[in-house]
């Protein structure tokens, strides 16, 4: 009862004009984002951060904007793979092996309207399971004491890579860079200024939202600057002929158990850390095969091969909205930029965000069912105006992503030094992407550095120096074991799923990217 009352006061908060504006113009934004081959949930989500503080909008408005464009980008994805073969995000290139061939049979409208229905189930139904499974962890995190918190902080390094990871030491590697980061400042234990070089803005520590426009934004622009006059510009490449848009009842229902099980697939996936929902549309894609494919039309233009990576992949990032909120540890590279938001209005994700915020939290589970229908509803009729949008060549789009970025950092802090600090963050991001380091865990070790910090020196004090108190209780063992798990599994496997992945990719011939 106090579940539906809460979602009740959640829904009064999302039934403003303000929110319903907000969610409407994010999705909108965040599926066009997410059409854009290279773009993204991350990026996109980065990109509108310095939008949403230029407003001068509250803690609410902010994450109901930003995570409407997370869902919409993940809903865009679709539109490139189906219509191009380049997926528009590492999610969707499970969503190239049928979608494709079905608009080279002439059924791109009824491709993209079938993604579409199953990106809304996914995503909706892990919301459902946001709404169940989130309060329950928070009465498992108030257990938590500064030695379970340390764990968990070491846990989310330890699997952020991904079972799917090309390498843990790159990933090792971009986690120790962020902890670093982390460290510039004035230590808030001693009053020691920590890596200033006497510089004194740099007294009150890095800035992570200079860090993630710097990182995801900027070094965009500088890979497109690299590359430009190269084949990153797909604005001349053939597009598919849309076709009927609206799928038949008999095609959508033949796709409601794929619907269902891929479903419950991702949104595992997306709970648990370090899996992403580029690993569940594959394991939603290769279960489906396994169970239905009995003709051999997988890869060839079936409807359930459209299906199943698409209600997958979006119930993953729903899924991955979970640990987030509940334990303040980001599920996936998104919602760790989602994070920093959060950090930066002053709200500390957690056991405590439900009891201490829970207008933001409810609210925000409210605006995410409310953007899943308006997303429903936008990406069905308006699939023509979405496509459009690929013949956006890249040469208007990236200056626009600076100006986005120089305006938006300027307005919120109105420093010029974080403009330049930017700069290095996006030259520093596109030196990392040359090296294939992955972005994510720089930024997870400048957002969770101090926190790990501080939790670490408590447990430590608390037990008079004794440093065995980070192994002493069952749940920090078992928080160090699966870590250690995380870390080790994808060095054992990693190699092996990924032949897989990319065999399925290459099966149809290759997906571009």
């Amino acid at each position: 009862m106090e579940l539906m009352s809460n979602l009740a006061d959640g829904f009064a908060v999302a039934f403003t004009w303000q929110n319903l504006a907000l969610a409407l113009m994010g999705c909108f934004l965040g599926t066009i984002m997410g059409a854009l081959p290279g773009l993204g949930p991350s990026n996109g989500v980065a990109i509108l951060i310095p939008l949403a503080f230029t407003l001068g909008l509250g803690a609410t408005p902010s994450l109901i904007l930003l995570t409407s464009v997370y869902y919409g980008a993940m809903y865009g994805g679709r539109i490139s793979s189906i219509l191009l073969n380049i997926p528009g995000d590492e999610p969707a290139m499970m969503t190239c092996l049928d979608g494709y061939p079905m608009a080279q049979q002439g059924r791109a409208g009824e491709a993209l309207a079938l993604s579409g229905i199953a990106s809304f189930v996914g995503a909706f139904f892990a919301t459902c399971g946001l709404v169940l499974l989130a309060p329950q962890l928070v009465k498992v995190a108030l257990l938590f004491g500064p030695a379970e918190y340390f764990a968990l902080f070491a846990l989310a390094f330890a699997t952020l890579g991904g079972i799917s990871s090309t390498n843990q030491a790159k990933s090792a590697f971009a986690a120790a860079l962020g902890l670093g980061l982390a460290m510039i400042g004035v230590d808030t234990q001693t009053g020691v200024p920590r890596f200033t070089f006497g510089e004194v803005h740099l007294y009150d520590g890095i800035d992570f939202l200079v860090a993630i426009v710097g990182l995801f934004a900027l070094s965009e622009v500088f890979i497109f600057l690299e590359h430009r006059g190269t084949d990153r510009d797909i604005s001349t490449k053939p597009k598919m002929e849309i076709g009927r848009i609206v799928p038949s009842w008999s095609l959508i229902r033949s796709c409601i158990p794929t619907m269902g099980r891929t479903t419950v697939l991702g949104f595992i996936a997306g709970v648990l850390p370090g899996a992403g929902a580029s690993l569940g549309s594959f394991i939603s894609y290769s279960m489906e095969k396994r169970l239905v494919d009995r003709d051999g039309t997988f890869g060839k233009g079936d409807p359930r091969g459209v299906a199943a990576p698409e209600a997958g992949n979006n119930a993953a990032a729903g899924g991955a909205l979970v640990p987030m909120l509940a334990l303040g540890v980001p599920g996936s590279g998104t919602t760790a930029v989602l994070l920093a938001v959060l950090l930066a209005l002053n709200i500390t994700p957690g056991p405590l965000l439900f009891t201490q915020n829970p207008d933001v939290v409810w609210g925000l589970i409210a605006a995410l069912f409310i953007g899943n229908f308006m997303l429903l509803a936008m990406n069905i009729p308006m699939v023509g105006l979405f496509t459009r949008v690929l013949l956006v060549p890249p040469r208007i789009l990236m200056p626009i992503v600076a100006m986005i970025s120089f305006v938006g950092i300027y307005g919120i802090s109105g420093s010029s030094f974080d403009l330049m600090v930017m700069v290095g963050f996006g030259i520093l991001g596109w030196g990392l992407r040359k090296l294939d380091v992955p972005l994510v865990p720089v930024i997870l070790g400048t957002l969770l550095g101090n926190e790990m910090e501080v939790n670490f020196r408590r447990a430590v004090n608390i037990a008079d120096g004794d440093y065995s108190v980070l192994i002493s209780s069952p749940l920090t063992i078992l928080l160090w074991t699966v870590a250690a798990v995380g870390f080790v599994l994808p060095i054992l496997v990693g190699g092996l799923v990924r032949r897989r992945m990319r065999m399925a990719r290459d099966a149809k011939g290759g997906v571009r990217d």
